[in-house]
């Protein structure tokens, strides 16, 4: 399983007086904890990388969940339905409730909103950031990709699926034509205190960074 570990931070100590961020009851604010969603190709795993370590917080790649079962069937062209990915998606959302007390992030598809139930379900706190972008890009960058189960004929059966993130789903949506170091910036803004951010949730649909 491809899981990042970040290295041990330093001890931290909030100056007397420092206000508490949003959501945190008084209380040290536990990490982020972020699910980077998208179709194939979007860029979800190299942004995960980059954002778990500039959090602090472990990475782990929601492919490496999947069944021998559902990456053959994946590697024939043939979509996953949903009972196909149901323990798929239990699976992360189990890694996801064993790191809520410290933080993480992991890359996932999540493309429907039943998806992201079942996550939230394991881990409530949870927010999503959305890598968003062009059809034709992700056709052209998934068809030039070598080594990886997902071939580029499941790409338009991915959109086709995809429900974008609606009300009541905290999270943001980004270009993902960006760099990865410009995505990672606008992940940390929108979740660190420090930056300007509402704390260790993302914001609410209403509150989302335009893309």
């Amino acid at each position: 399983m491809t899981s990042v570990d970040p290295p041990t931070p330093p001890p931290a100590s909030a100056p007397s007086g420092s206000p508490t961020p949003p959501g945190g009851g008084g209380q040290t604010s536990a990490a982020p904890l972020l699910v980077v969603m998208g179709v194939t190709g979007s860029g979800k795993t190299t942004v995960g990388v980059a954002l778990g370590r500039r959090l602090r917080v472990p990475f782990a790649d929601a492919d490496d969940f999947h069944s021998p079962a559902g990456i053959a069937k994946m590697s024939k062209g043939v979509a996953l339905t949903d009972a196909d990915r149901l323990p798929w998606l239990r699976a992360i959302g189990g890694w996801l409730a064993a790191h809520d007390a410290g933080g993480g992030v992991v890359s996932c598809s999540a493309l429907k909103r039943s998806y992201r139930d079942v996550l939230r379900a394991a881990a409530p706190r949870v927010g999503f950031v959305h890598l968003d972008g062009d059809q034709e890009e992700v056709r052209r960058r998934v068809a030039g990709r070598r080594g990886h189960f997902m071939p580029a004929s499941l790409v338009d059966s991915q959109f086709a699926a995809l429900e974008p993130l609606g009300p009541g789903e905290r999270g943001i949506v980004l270009d993902l034509r960006r760099g990865v170091e410009e995505l990672v910036e606008d992940c940390l803004a929108a979740v660190s205190p420090a930056r300007g951010g509402p704390g260790p949730s993302l914001p609410p649909p209403g509150d989302r960074r335009a893309r």
